[in-house]
């Protein structure tokens, strides 16, 4: 499944950079160092001149920041521009008792009601009230509770949570 590109959806500065995203990165009167990178799994990008660099979790102005202050070497008063081409890295997981199951591009703020509409509805044997969404933070996996009677009837409405990159929503 192909990814639009950010322009679309979010707003560049913002918006935290993924592994396997692609960024056109160009320097100012230097054609020889236009170029478009993928950030790889481990969230490093490699360029001529600045060599690797960090790219994951950061602003397409920070990975800017950091190219410029490793080209000064070599260039005097380079001009950058990172921007990023597609939106690849940032996805969210549904999966079970959906109509259509499967992995979505998280292109802005997804909460659990908007996913599971990305997923195409419950199936009429999902047991609603036990749905969970899993994430990783810090290196272990935490788990919330979403029991979708209460989001229908306006309560507990905190438990519809935003989804960060990676989540999974379990609909047993």
């Amino acid at each position: 499944m192909s990814s639009p590109g950010v322009a679309a959806y979010a707003n560049p500065g913002t918006y935290r950079i993924q592994p396997g995203d692609e960024l056109t990165i160009s320097v100012w009167k230097e054609p020889d160092l236009l170029s478009d990178v993928f950030v790889r799994p481990d969230g490093g990008i490699s360029m001529a001149l600045a060599g690797d660099l960090p790219a994951a979790g950061r602003t397409t102005e920070e990975v800017r920041a950091s190219i410029e202050e490793r080209l000064h070497k070599f260039i005097p008063d380079p001009v950058v521009t990172v921007s990023i081409k597609l939106i690849s890295g940032n996805r969210i997981y549904v999966v079970g008792k959906v109509n259509k199951p499967g992995e979505f591009p998280l292109t802005g703020d997804v909460d659990v009601m908007q996913a599971l509409g990305l997923a195409g509805g419950a199936t009429p044997f999902a047991s609603l009230d036990s749905i969970r969404v899993l994430r990783r933070e810090g290196g272990r996996e935490v788990s919330f509770r979403f029991r979708y009677s209460d989001i229908e009837h306006g309560k507990s409405l905190d438990q519809n949570i935003l989804l960060h990159s990676g989540d999974t929503v379990i609909v047993p």
